[in-house]
């Protein structure tokens, strides 16, 4: 765990039971940028502070789930790497997705926490008790979030939320 202030006891409260938690990527495990290459290819930043916060949650046995509008052959490599197997890219309704996981892995709203940063995210943002953002999120989402990050996209948002987390639990 890191040496972040604590966190309000009221966002711990709501931390303390998650068990599953989602994740956009463009705009929350990257800045939002999009790189291409001459090559058509594109290619994406990751930051390594959110990656380790996700190791620390998996290890602390916390299931992620990571659900994006795009494909990204990058994203597929980085979550491969975190060991995360629950990726769901190239979708355009999220919310019926992010349900179709909760369901399936046994974790209701009341034990999950979504992190998003534009409007394709309301939805799942809406089935969590632990609605977040990155710190540059659209005002919208801005609004229905509990927690919004110190850091913008792709810059420890990500970790910030795994710190809120872990923090909850002990």
């Amino acid at each position: 765990m890191t040496s972040a202030a604590p966190f309000p006891a009221a966002l711990l409260a709501r931390a303390r039971s998650i068990r599953l938690l989602g994740l956009d990527v463009d705009g929350v495990l990257t800045d939002g940028r999009l790189l291409f290459l001459d090559s058509g290819e594109g290619g994406k930043s990751f930051h390594v502070r959110d990656g380790q916060g996700l190791r620390l949650l998996l290890d602390a046995g916390i299931q992620v789930a990571v659900i994006t509008g795009r494909r990204s052959r990058a994203t597929e490599h980085r979550m491969r790497e975190l060991g995360i197997t629950e990726l769901h890219q190239g979708i355009a309704e999220k919310g019926s997705v992010w349900s179709d996981v909760q369901h399936r892995l046994g974790c209701p709203p009341e034990v999950c926490a979504y992190m998003g940063d534009d409007l394709p995210d309301l939805p799942c943002l809406h089935s969590a008790v632990l609605p977040a953002c990155p710190a540059d999120a659209v005002a919208d989402v801005q609004a229905a979030a509990a927690f919004v990050s110190r850091s913008g996209g792709g810059l420890g948002a990500v970790r910030e939320l795994c710190d809120l987390i872990l923090q909850a639990r002990c």
